[in-house]
């Protein structure tokens, strides 16, 4: 099962890192990654692969979330089909 990871806010040192830490630790292999600063927002979209993820996808939400709390960022998961609808042109 593939889903996106979103993140936005403002940029600081430590984002990349927070991020792929939470997925990293839940076994959550990244297979793309774009990210980008304008205007000194931050903002990330991964592709990652959960075939092999540790915990419920609500756990890896929460801790996405605790993670985005601590930089006061917005990250987002979706699965994928969803991202794609959503963003659909």
């Amino acid at each position: 099962m593939k889903a996106f990871v979103s993140v936005l806010g403002m940029d600081q040192k430590g984002i990349i890192k927070a991020v792929t830490t939470v997925l990293s630790d839940r076994e959550i292999n990244i297979l793309d990654i774009n990210q980008t600063i304008v205007d000194g927002y931050f903002t990330m979209v991964m592709q990652v692969d959960l075939t092999d993820m540790t915990v419920e996808l609500n756990a890896l939400k929460e801790a996405l979330n605790a993670a985005g709390d601590q930089l006061k960022l917005k990250i987002k998961v979706q699965h994928e089909a969803i991202f794609t609808a959503m963003h659909r042109i």
